[in-house]
């Protein structure tokens, strides 16, 4: 994968439902278009990473194995409509429960182990998420940010536009714009 792009997607509320602090693999459910958008951008040659926050872990909601489980939910949904993700990364901390740490999202330290771990270039590649947090690695890596609608993107895009990233309604609009711009 030397020197490929990436697509980085956070998880809840861009490829999956958002129900709060999922942790059951029976409640897990692909957002409407996820795995066919998912399914263009690795025919395409992305590198599908994803990178989420997982505070719940944090706060004593929900252990690593449940975030597995759920993530093997997701893996097996995804693998159904021909998709696949080619790494996970999550940060499990919280600022109020266990301390600043440079893995949660807007910090680096995940995508800068993804970009080691799977030669991405950073000024090639794509964010694709429903908070601002998920896209503000893209400005400081030389990427470009896309805000989907889904999950809590409705509340950050007024200020997303301000920023000058594109808003679009799903993860299936912004997989379309990204390889129309090619």
């Amino acid at each position: 994968m030397a020197d490929g792009w990436a697509a980085f997607l956070d998880r809840d509320g861009t490829i999956l439902e958002d129900p709060g602090y999922l942790h059951d693999p029976g409640a897990v459910r692909l957002l409407a278009g996820a795995g066919p958008a998912i399914r263009r951008l690795n025919q395409a040659g992305a590198v599908v990473v994803t990178v989420s926050n997982q505070s719940g872990i944090a706060r004593g909601l929900y252990g690593v194995a449940d975030y597995a489980a759920v993530q093997a939910r997701m893996l097996a949904l995804l693998a159904a409509t021909g998709a696949r993700i080619d790494a996970a990364y999550f940060c499990p901390h919280h600022p109020a429960f266990s301390g600043p740490c440079p893995c949660r999202k807007p910090g680096l330290e995940l995508f800068r182990q993804a970009q080691a771990a799977l030669q991405i270039d950073f000024t090639r590649s794509v964010w694709v998420g429903d908070q601002l947090s998920d896209l503000e690695p893209a400005r400081r890596l030389g990427g470009r940010g896309w805000l989907v609608e889904t999950g809590h993107g409705a509340e950050h895009r007024a200020h997303a536009r301000v920023l000058g990233m594109p808003v679009v309604a799903d993860l299936a609009a912004a997989a379309e714009r990204i390889l129309c711009a090619g």
